[in-house]
Formats: C-alpha cells, sequence, structure tokens
C-alpha cells in the first residue's frame, strides 16, 4: 500500500469520485445518535406511512456499525442529475406546467436513467479502486436501497445542511443531487460539516400543495405528492387528488421554489437526460399506453418501479384535475380517454377512473 497519510488518501479517494462524475465525497464518522430521538418520533407519529421498512430496522438506520457490523466510517457520495440543457430559470419552466392541466407532469430527476443503476455502478467502481490501492478493505454499498440515513450522513460529512423540506441543500449545488455511500472498515479522517443557510425562509413550506412539510425539518410523508404517486400502493386518499394537479410522478415543487437551487448544477453523465415521452406529453397520450408500452417505455428508469397499475391510477387522478377547470370541449377527448378504462381489470384503476368521470362539467 502506498505510504500516504489519512488526509492524504481522502484527498486521493474524492479525486477519484470527481473522475467517476461524482460532484462532492465526504467521509462521516458512525455516531448518529443525535438523530435518534427524531427518527423514533417520526416513526412513532405515523409520517412514514406504508413504508414499513422505514420501522422494520429500528434504530439500525441511526447505527451503521450495528446494521454492517464492523463499520468505522461512511464515505458519502453525491451526484447532480440536472440534465445538461437545462435552461436557466428552469425552476419557472418547470412550476409553469402546473397550468397546463391536460400535460402530466414526471419530476426531473425521473426522467432518465434509473439513478440507482447509475450510482451503484460507480459506487462500486470507487470501492474496487479504493480496495486496489488500500489493500484489505471491508465495504458495503448503499444508494437509496437499505435502511441508511442518507441525508444525515451526508450533512455530517459536509455535503451540506438538512433543508427544512428535509432534504440535502448545498451552496454550490442546491439540492438537485443523488445521494449514496460506502460503508468502510478503515478509520479514514472525517470531513467537516458545514452550518445551515436557510435562516427565516419557508418557501418550501409556503409552497407544498398538499402540506406536507407540516413543520420546518419535519415532513409527513403520507401527505407527501412523490409519496402518494410512487410508494403508495392503494387508493390515493380523497382529499388529497384535487391537491395532486397534473403531478403523476413525484413532486418539485418544494425544490423549485428554494432560492439555493438557482445554484443547481447541471449533470455531465448523458444518463440523467430526458427521455423522449416523459418532459411535456399529455396525459391523454400517457393514458393510453399499454401494460407492454409503459415497460418498453419506462425499461431502465426509475418509473418502471411502480408499475402499470399504479400508472394508470395516478394519470386518471390528474385527468379528473384537469376536468375541473377545462371547458367542455376542451374536455370531451379527457372524458373519452377515461371512459375507455371504465371497465379496466384492475379494482384500483376503476375506482380512480370512476371518480374522475364524476368531476366531467
Amino acid at each position: 500500500m502506498q505510504q500516504l497519510n489519512g488526509s492524504q488518501w481522502v484527498s486521493r479517494i474524492q479525486d477519484w469520485g470527481r473522475a467517476l462524475g461524482f460532484s462532492q465525497i465526504g467521509v462521516a464518522g458512525v455516531d448518529l445518535s443525535d438523530a435518534e430521538p427524531g427518527l423514533s418520533a417520526w416513526l412513532a407519529a405515523g409520517f412514514h406511512g406504508d413504508m414499513f421498512y422505514m420501522a422494520a430496522h429500528g434504530l439500525k438506520r441511526a447505527r451503521p456499525a450495528e446494521l454492517v457490523p464492523g463499520t468505522l466510517r461512511v464515505i458519502t457520495a453525491r451526484m447532480d442529475y440536472l440534465p445538461i440543457d437545462t435552461p436557466e430559470g428552469w425552476q419557472a419552466l418547470e412550476l409553469a406546467r402546473l397550468s397546463r392541466p391536460a400535460e402530466g407532469i414526471v419530476s426531473v430527476y425521473a426522467r432518465g436513467r434509473d439513478y440507482h443503476k447509475v450510482m451503484r455502478q460507480r459506487l462500486q467502481r470507487l470501492s474496487d479502486q479504493m480496495a486496489a490501492a488500500l489493500g484489505p478493505l471491508g465495504y458495503r454499498v448503499f444508494t437509496d436501497s437499505a435502511p441508511v440515513l442518507e441525508v444525515e450522513l451526508a450533512s455530517s460529512s459536509g455535503q451540506g445542511w438538512r433543508g427544512k423540506h428535509t432534504l440535502l441543500l448545498s451552496r454550490e449545488a442546491g439540492s438537485t443531487f443523488f445521494l449514496g455511500e460506502i460503508f468502510v472498515d478503515m478509520a479514514l479522517p472525517v470531513t467537516a460539516p458545514v452550518v445551515s443557510h436557510c435562516g427565516s425562509c419557508s418557501a418550501c413550506l409556503d409552497i407544498c400543495p398538499t402540506r406536507a412539510i407540516v413543520a420546518p425539518y419535519r415532513l409527513d410523508a403520507r401527505r407527501c405528492i412523490s409519496y402518494l404517486t410512487i410508494e403508495h400502493a392503494g387508493p390515493i386518499p380523497l382529499e388529497l387528488r384535487p391537491l395532486m394537479g397534473n403531478r403523476i410522478y413525484g413532486c418539485d415543487d418544494c425544490q423549485l421554489v428554494c432560492p439555493w437551487n438557482k445554484f443547481a448544477q447541471r449533470s455531465a453523465l448523458p444518463d440523467f437526460d430526458a427521455r423522449a415521452g416523459l418532459a411535456g406529453s399529455q396525459l391523454i397520450e400517457l393514458f393510453g399506453w399499454t401494460e407492454e408500452a409503459f415497460l418498453r417505455f419506462t425499461e431502465g428508469g426509475p418509473i418502471r418501479r411502480i408499475g402499470h397499475e399504479r400508472w394508470l391510477r395516478n394519470i386518471a387522478v390528474a385527468l379528473g384535475n384537469a376536468l375541473r377547470v377545462l371547458d367542455a370541449e376542451s374536455a370531451r377527448p379527457l372524458v373519452t380517454a377515461l371512459e375507455s378504462r371504465a371497465e379496466d381489470p384492475s379494482s384500483l384503476v376503476r375506482e380512480h377512473v370512476t371518480w374522475a368521470l364524476a368531476l366531467a362539467k
């Protein structure tokens, strides 16, 4: 093994990470005890909704050395995801989609390749590079795939601070990035945390359409449109459907109004470039996808994980919301599209279609 001190090795790992497309690499310790009371209170309040895996591992989420025995440090990584051709003023352009009710809105991060695959492959390559240079190394790679407190680890290692919307924020990159971790059994020097810069701003709380951010730094996932359209498998609560507008996969509102996202960085990787059909497409067109078409158009992307049934459920809600505001002539094609699935084999789809058709003027 090359004779470098711990800080020099961290610097070397950061260089390797940048070469692999990561925006920043940090090193966190394994003591997250300060986060345990908040995690326990969040779970006790039921804010995790149907995400039972959040509670399944208990406080192991806040104890990396229990989750992966032998872990001494956690290498944290973030990767920007805005497509390279994202224009200036992109936040306003995205918010403007809300005023076009017949257009389906897919979160910016979900329009390209599945980030789990991109991050995992590159974290694995970084791990292999470390093992080859450092000698025997025990490690395990994670990216939104296990009971890991990603934001807590990232913030403690200097990647940014937890914003009031609960996402990680960086002065250099806003919040438009993915996070990943490598648990290692080597006691590398930790990188220093940064202070919060949210101040008195409450833009994210004020914009949330369903008031899911119930207090600064506290999110009730059961009300979050990202949770409802992606994680939640059953019927969407009646009182929340009108608030979803034309958002059919995820919701970016709290990020779009965050002042720090004027510094959001474009990705150098083509993986996150938007695929055709996932930005600016009409609800009618998307609702017409057969299961075969859904699987074909979403292959290799994050949307596929919700399946065709939930995809249709989400779009039915958006079509119903469009019928609330469109005139009779503009609404007619939407009604026809909904009627075409009134006898859908899925009771979940039928129920949401019936709800939407009842809103036709």
